[in-house]
């Protein structure tokens, strides 16, 4: 086996079957029928299947014990968020690669392949994020790389653009954890997903933690899988989600900039705070924005935001003037599109 598929699951009664389903098609014909087959490296893409369930009481749980035999299962007690429940998956993993999805996908046919063809393509990838379709019109992108700037804003790249528009492989500030393959041992050595965050942003976090170390992240449109979105918390605009990740958002850039870049961009993340803030006090939602970013910033200076700071090293500086200009790119990303 090569690939350990990670699935964190909370109350997903209504989409772990289709999940699931999708998955159990590609095992069944990812074996090598002859030599010929057995040599070629997407052949050798073969993988299990692991749901960690975070104390769901849906009956989901029961869904994947009874109908599922062949996926492994790790019952959490309580929901322990979503960066808690993949890194349970990522240690029970035996295999080089990790491929973290979303109880609301449906993973269309050589997923996994193509996300391992790509992954051993370059030994410095960390991560390779597919294109994630909407599944409400899959014509449309829901997710193509993720994005980061240095207003402090993310963004998913594509989202509902004309999928034909995003067919080249590019690199990536970060891959979405939603559906996305990542080196293990890669994670491992980066202290795996924040569980300070919870859930939101932890993908970026990551994906930023790799780029300071010299990893890449890139994309790959051979990979398809369907996103239903907001599957299990609801609306894309809810209280929690909007208050959780202002607050990530914010610990996010306190963690992994050095001081002078966080003075270098401070002008513009100011901006972009200001404009999230009107943005969310026309939904009604300005204070709670306001109070997470709060939060946020004061969680970057209790221990357990001191013990997850990034430590500035000067062997990274490079890598550091690299993400800069990524952030300074990404900019301009958002009005052309790429």
């Amino acid at each position: 086996m090569k690939v350990t598929v990670i699935i964190p699951n909370y109350q997903g009664k209504n989409y772990i079957r289709a999940c699931l389903d999708s998955l159990r098609v590609q095992q069944g014909s990812c074996g090598a029928k002859d030599a010929a087959e057995a040599e070629d490296p997407a052949r050798e893409a073969r993988f299990t299947v692991l749901v960690v369930d975070n104390g769901s009481t849906d009956g989901s749980l029961e869904i994947v014990r009874q109908e599922y035999p062949e996926v492994k299962v790790i019952a959490l007690p309580e929901n322990t968020g979503f960066c808690h429940a993949v890194n349970v998956g990522i240690q029970a993993a035996d295999t080089p690669y990790v491929l973290l999805l979303n109880n609301d996908t449906m993973a269309r046919p050589g997923f996994v392949e193509a996300l391992c063809r790509r992954m051993e393509s370059d030994d410095r990838i960390f991560s390779v994020s597919p294109m994630m379709l909407s599944m409400a019109d899959d014509s449309r992108i829901d997710d193509a790389g993720d994005r980061y700037n240095a207003l402090g804003w993310a963004f998913a790249r594509g989202k509902g653009e004309p999928a034909e528009r995003y067919l080249k492989s590019v690199r990536i500030f970060a891959a979405c954890g939603g559906a996305s393959l990542y080196r293990r041992d890669a994670v491992l050595s980066l202290g795996g997903f924040d569980e300070n965050h919870f859930a939101y942003l932890e993908d970026i976090d990551i994906g930023f933690r790799a780029l300071i170390h010299g990893w890449h992240n890139v994309y790959e449109p051979q990979a398809r899988v369907l996103h239903a979105g907001s599957g299990v918390s609801g609306s894309r605009y809810n209280a929690f989600k909007v208050k959780l990740s202002s607050a990530n958002n914010a610990y996010m850039i306190g963690k992994n900039m050095p001081f002078l870049q966080i003075l270098l961009n401070f002008p513009l993340l100011f901006l972009g705070f200001c404009i999230k803030t009107a943005f969310f006090t026309k939904k009604k939602m300005g204070m709670l924005y306001v109070k997470g970013y709060a939060e946020g910033i004061a969680r970057c200076f209790g221990s357990a935001g001191k013990s997850h700071r990034v430590r500035f090293a000067w062997r990274n500086l490079g890598h550091y003037c690299h993400i800069q200009g990524i952030l300074w790119l990404d900019l301009v990303r958002i009005f052309i599109k790429s």
